[in-house]
């Protein structure tokens, strides 16, 4: 911890991040769970990202990309190293029939700003949790529509530390996958902005599409506690959506200590009160564990587990729920 410190200083000497130390990433996170990162730093500016991720390369210190934390679940003892927050970069603008945002802009702020500039194509993400960043590097989906579907361009730093725009080529973007995470083309590379090609709208049409799904969201309990949306991903090799097959294994509201199944919804999984990284992460196992012996449907998690989940006191598949 005191190398860290030591070096964040050296690193920060024009303040152009924000930087904590021990910070807990419950505080960060849309589960409202997590233990502490050794360090925390959000930049001020694009410019202060990249000269941030270049000196922490240089220094060799290990560091995590964060965005608006709503599909992490954080261990309970923490994240080694920084944690690289992208809040700070949260501008929103109009150019044209599109909207440009950076990385930590959120999602539902991006939705408004279409709203008002009367630009269609983005009603679909209305209420979404999160950041931009992170629904660009996990290409977001709900409602039939995508992501990639209203991307025209992203900009991003590469692992090298040189900044770099990719326009999107359909092919090499699907189902929650894109050319950022591990094994792709741009793999280890940190979002920076999106630019999304939307078309004129009729403003009345789309606030009421907007309304509309929004509540749909709130029918399915997704404000009731904090969450961090869907756990796993839908898969249409098994012929319905991952809720609706463990509503069949009788998971809708089960629980492992603060841990609960949504009793409205049955892949949407909740902090109701308490919850530690390992009661969430014991009832996913759980929940898992039952649709692979139940059906043989090994279920995807989309939530991204980052940090130490060591010694916890649990063994992974090994949950028992309680109803």
């Amino acid at each position: 911890m005191d190398r860290v410190r030591k070096i964040l200083e050296k690193i920060n000497t024009d303040g152009s991040c924000e930087i904590r130390f021990a910070e807990p990433m419950s505080e960060h996170t849309t589960f409202r769970i997590g233990g502490a990162a050794d360090a925390w730093a959000a930049p001020r500016s694009a410019e202060g990202l990249g000269k941030l991720l270049a000196a922490l390369k240089r220094e060799g210190l290990p560091f995590t990309i964060l965005g608006g934390g709503a599909n992490v679940l954080v261990g309970d003892l923490g994240i080694r190293g920084v944690v690289v927050a992208t809040e700070g970069l949260a501008s929103i603008r109009t150019e044209g029939s599109s909207i440009v945002a950076e990385a930590g802009a959120l999602v539902d702020g991006v939705c408004r700003a279409a709203l008002e500039s009367a630009l269609s194509g983005l009603e679909f993400a209305s209420a979404l949790p999160g950041s931009v960043g992170g629904a660009v590097f996990m290409n977001a989906r709900c409602y039939g529509r995508e992501m990639a579907d209203m991307l025209g361009e992203v900009t991003w730093i590469d692992r090298a530390g040189m900044p770099r725009t990719m326009i999107p080529v359909r092919g090499e973007w699907a189902y929650k996958r894109t050319p950022f995470m591990p094994g792709g083309a741009a793999g280890g590379g940190i979002i920076v902005s999106a630019r999304f090609a939307l078309i004129p709208g009729e403003k009345a049409a789309m606030e009421a599409e907007m309304g509309k799904l929004r509540a749909d969201r709130v029918a399915k309990g997704h404000f009731d506690w904090p969450c961090a949306g869907s756990v796993f991903k839908n898969d249409r090799r098994f012929g319905r959506p991952t809720g609706k097959i463990l509503d069949e294994l009788g998971f809708r509201g089960k629980r492992i200590g603060g841990a609960l199944v949504s009793p409205k919804h049955a892949n949407i999984f909740v902090n109701s009160g308490g919850a530690t990284a390992a009661d969430m992460r014991t009832l996913i196992d759980a929940a898992r564990n039952a649709a692979l012996a139940a059906f043989g449907f090994d279920l995807e998690p989309e939530i991204v587990f980052l940090g130490d989940f060591r010694q916890e006191g649990f063994a992974a598949g090994n949950g028992n729920p309680e109803s």
